[in-house]
């Protein structure tokens, strides 16, 4: 009788375990027959074909990755199998779907993110045609505006190129702050890509700037000491290349009719640039180095420069003879006049910004207030911009940018000559580089309060200042090294960027509907 028992109870096991096993095998089929209608070779199994040529069968596929072991339950088996056959064809699908071949993970990965009313965003843009000198990018397909330009690749997109432009991503100070690629996409900051590209430089260019109220006017300086004019429009191109400093420029400045550039350099002078002839008109030779260079707003005739030597010189840009002076604390790194042309704001080697009054008839300079640096660590300030009115601070602003990654917002009182009070602040990743940031005057009117800087990482990042959280909201993609250069044209349409390799791209804002 026990032998009986052992033998009904056997059987009553075997029966149990080879339903388990058709259960299994029924979901396994199931999942096998999902894609039996849209991949379907001679032989009726479902497969895919790769980029290679080579088919991979997705439900090969899922019993690789959920192999049968003897002592396994044949029920949980099944069930992972078809969940994994169905993962792997919603992939093969995805990828059908997706039309921006070529564009890389980071584009994938926005494209299987997208809002459900992805389609609603789309803005048709107008192709360009090819240039001569700077090469032309033509305008992407109507999804740019969902991809945004992180997909970007520019030795993918870009005929001819022969450098291979990698994007890497954020570091922990930058990036995290970066918004989700699930949020909807602001059309604030919203880019369609790149617009052109000049290469032609081969070292670091220093410092970028559009045309004093122009849209299409560029020009760049080099560490070469070379300085090259250019023009954005249809089609992009060099328009003269000045050589005549040794060493790097600092920075330059445009005349208020576009005719005339003056640049500072390292190797301690001033040059005055003829650009419709292509020529130097004007050397002025100084005792040290010269780190930064302004024209009077209201009277060109006047040339601000500060120096390694603590001195704001101004000159008489008809003579160039030198019209006043004035000793700061520490070298002049950066400066920047309000609109009336009666403040100077001057950043130093010790991260303070003074507020130095000028007499427009006379030329003279009074000091009014010095700004401290709170920080124990002393960084040198890389850019001081003046904007005449901020939503935030309801009047003047003015943004200054330290090497160490310190980008600080102060509104400027009227009542009180140039007196400088902080209003925010953001901490980024210290930088090597004399990297560059700039406002953004007609996004911040629409809301918030933008600001554009490069980055050690070769991104370009766009913040928010009165975000709490997630302070950043964009960043464009596209340079191999670090991003020192950054400018805005007068319709803030382009954004030109410039890298330690010497590529400058320029990059263009998608179009918006009120």
């Amino acid at each position: 009788m026990e032998a009986d028992d052992d033998r009904l109870q056997h059987e009553e096991e075997g029966d149990e375990a080879e339903k388990a096993n058709r259960v299994g095998e029924n979901a396994a089929e199931e999942g096998a027959s999902i894609a039996e209608n849209e991949n379907e070779n001679e032989n009726g199994n479902v497969k895919v074909r790769k980029n290679g040529g080579e088919e991979a069968d997705l439900e090969l596929f899922s019993c690789l990755l959920q192999p049968m072991l003897s002592d396994s339950d044949p029920n949980y088996i099944g069930v992972r199998r078809l969940l994994l056959h169905r993962k792997a064809e919603s992939g093969v699908l995805r990828r059908k779907d997706w039309r921006c071949n070529g564009r890389g993970y980071v584009g994938y990965r926005n494209f299987i993110n997208r809002p459900r009313n992805w389609e609603s965003l789309l803005i048709q843009s107008h192709a360009s045609t090819p240039s001569q000198s700077g090469r032309w990018v033509s305008s992407p397909a109507p999804l740019s505006l969902l991809f945004e330009v992180e997909s970007w690749n520019s030795s993918r997109d870009l005929p001819g190129s022969n450098q291979a432009r990698a994007s890497f991503s954020s570091t922990a100070s930058d990036g995290d702050r970066f918004i989700r690629p699930s949020r909807k996409v602001e059309p604030a900051y919203s880019f369609v890509g790149m617009h052109c590209i000049f290469d032609q430089c081969k070292v670091s260019v220093t410092v970028v700037k559009f045309g004093h109220m122009s849209s299409d006017l560029l020009a760049y300086g080099a560490a070469d000491g070379s300085l090259t004019v250019c023009t954005v429009s249809n089609p992009p191109e060099v328009i003269k290349q000045l050589t005549g400093h040794s060493k790097e420029i600092t920075d330059f400045d445009f005349t208020s009719n576009n005719q005339y550039i003056a640049s500072s350099s390292l190797d301690k002078t001033v040059r005055v640039w003829d650009i419709s002839k292509g020529i130097c008109i004007r050397v002025i030779y100084g005792m040290s180095s010269q780190w930064c260079i302004r024209f009077h707003p209201v009277n060109n005739n006047f040339l601000s420069v500060g120096n390694a030597n603590k001195e704001i010189n101004v000159y008489n840009f008809s003579t160039g003879r030198p019209i006043h002076k004035i000793v700061l604390g520490d070298e002049v790194t950066a400066m920047d006049y309000d609109h009336s042309g009666q403040l100077i704001f001057c950043g130093d080697g010790q991260g303070c910004i003074y507020t130095v009054s000028m007499d427009s008839r006379t030329g003279s300079l009074s000091r009014s207030h010095r700004n401290r640096n709170g920080s124990k660590r002393k960084s040198p300030i890389t850019v001081v911009q003046y904007r005449t009115f901020s939503l935030l601070a309801r009047g003047p602003v003015l943004l200054s940018c330290t090497q160490d990654g310190s980008l600080s917002f102060f509104s400027v009182a009227s009542e009180v000559k140039g007196y400088l009070t902080l209003r925010c602040s953001l901490k980024l990743t210290p930088r090597v580089h004399r990297i560059h940031a700039s406002v953004c005057p007609l996004l911040s009117l629409e809301k918030g309060e933008y600001i554009v800087a490069g980055s050690e990482d070769s991104n370009v990042y766009f913040y928010d200042l009165t975000r709490p959280r997630h302070t950043c909201v964009n960043k464009l993609q596209g340079h191999s090294s670090p991003v020192i250069g950054i400018a805005w044209n007068y319709g803030e349409n382009f954004l030109a960027s410039s890298d330690s390799d010497g590529t400058v791209i320029v990059w263009k804002r998608a179009k918006t509907t009120s």
